[in-house]
């Protein structure tokens, strides 16, 4: 099992809420041509998003009920070959749904999500992976919301974004310790991380190593082009 502790001192379900909330007050507070923007998401907009997170709370909630292989199923009987396909049915489900009324569906979907989760603190769930700690999901979770709030620009204060790159670097060295446990990735000092590999040794600065892992990173040749392409294959854990 995967030693985690670099999550320790984080309460991943305050993480889940904050990030929820934040992408709440983005979503109704933005006009006709913002929701039509392109994101990061290649061929998605910022409306299409929207559906994608939609579309991932069928996902929690199987993980919640212990029946993801029948999810999975489903999903392939709609005609999802991989990731991929996957995500974009369930744009393609919540596409004709009008934009106020999909996010507070949403909103109320995921507000049951988490609370569930913080109810199963210190218990399993399960996943595609199969059985899993409810709490390292939550992470993975809040992480997920963040990286998609990312994608189509929502706002986030300067004083809360230092405390907001700590948690997520944190847990984008458990993430890629998780795939690639002969990986050492470590805190270098407060700003920056460490990561040893057979395809490099590198130290990012935690912007950039939470942006490699979550397939980001490639939006900015600068720092991509420093990095050996193998490493950064290898870095991207969490796309």
């Amino acid at each position: 099992m995967t030693d985690d502790r670099d999550l320790e001192g984080f309460d991943p379900y305050d993480l889940f809420d904050d990030e929820a909330a934040r992408l709440y007050r983005f979503f109704t507070s933005i006009d006709a041509a913002t929701w039509s923007r392109p994101s990061r998401c290649e061929g998605w907009s910022v409306r299409d998003v929207l559906g994608h997170l939609r579309a991932d709370e069928d996902y929690f909630r199987a993980c919640l009920e212990e029946r993801v292989g029948e999810f999975i199923a489903e999903m392939g009987a709609a005609g999802a070959t991989d990731l991929d396909s996957s995500n974009q049915i369930g744009v393609d489900t919540y596409a004709s749904t009008a934009n106020d009324a999909l996010v507070e569906e949403w909103r109320t979907i995921n507000a049951e999500t988490r609370k569930r989760f913080r109810e199963r603190d210190g218990g399993d769930v399960d996943s595609s992976a199969g059985t899993y700690p409810a709490r390292w999901q939550a992470f993975h979770l809040a992480h997920e919301l963040a990286t998609h709030a990312d994608d189509i620009g929502v706002p986030v204060m300067p004083d809360e974004e230092p405390a907001r790159t700590n948690w997520r670097a944190a847990l984008s060295r458990f993430a890629l310790k998780e795939v690639h446990p002969d990986f050492e990735a470590v805190a270098a000092d407060d700003a920056s991380t460490r990561v040893v590999t057979d395809a490099g040794d590198v130290t990012l600065t935690n912007e950039d190593f939470v942006e490699a892992v979550a397939a980001r990173i490639g939006d900015d040749a600068k720092v991509s082009a420093a990095l050996p392409a193998e490493l950064l294959a290898a870095l991207s854990v969490t796309p």
